[in-house]
């Protein structure tokens, strides 16, 4: 049952990276000074002093860059694959019980997915904001991004199952409102070309 719990923190933390490449790794940084996080072999330099201040620093320049309205949608190009990166080295720095190519393999797919999921999801809000607004509500999309990186990111090691029941959901309404804003898009596009 722990390894179970292991994995959901370690999704929940991984997902948390697709709000912010490096929110997630400073909350697992401060979680794993106070004590609060045990992480797996090979990962303890994420709970270092020098780690917590190299994670703080990278990530007040993010979330300061993304306040900068055409840098934003350039950070989402790099954020992308390293928020996948981030997403499969806090799985697998959360999960400590597990067969070495199960480890692997979750934090990958597991880790790695759900980080990319929720990238993919913030790139495509960006990018309809952008479009519809002229990068006006930039500003707001990027606060609740950073609001979510925390929250979901400390949700996940307190409250692990209530964290995921809330990713999932928040997923489920990406897709929804994704798939209803592409459609305006696309018919909006079909009605203009003659």
């Amino acid at each position: 049952m722990e390894s179970v719990l292991a994995v959901i923190v370690g999704i929940g933390l991984a997902a948390s990276c697709g709000f912010r490449v490096f929110v997630p790794l400073l909350v697992t940084s401060v979680a794993a000074l106070a004590g609060y996080l045990e992480l797996a072999e090979g990962f303890k330099w994420i709970g270092t002093w020098t780690a917590f201040a190299a994670f703080a620093v990278a990530a007040s320049l993010e979330i300061a860059a993304y306040y900068i309205p055409w840098l934003d949608n350039l950070l989402d190009t790099i954020a992308s694959p390293m928020g996948v990166v981030a997403g499969v080295i806090l799985f697998a720095a959360s999960v400590t019980e597990l067969d070495p190519f199960l480890h692997w393999s979750l934090a990958i797919i597991a880790g790695g997915g759900s980080a990319g999921i929720v990238q993919g999801g913030t790139v495509v809000t960006r990018a309809v904001s952008t479009t519809t607004t002229g990068g006006m509500a930039n500003f707001a999309v990027s606060t609740l991004e950073t609001g979510a990186g925390f929250i979901f990111s400390v949700m996940s090691i307190v409250v692990p199952l209530l964290a995921l029941a809330l990713l999932l959901a928040l997923i489920g309404c990406m897709y929804y409102f994704g798939r209803q804003v592409i459609a305006k898009l696309v018919s909006r596009k079909d009605k203009a070309s003659p």
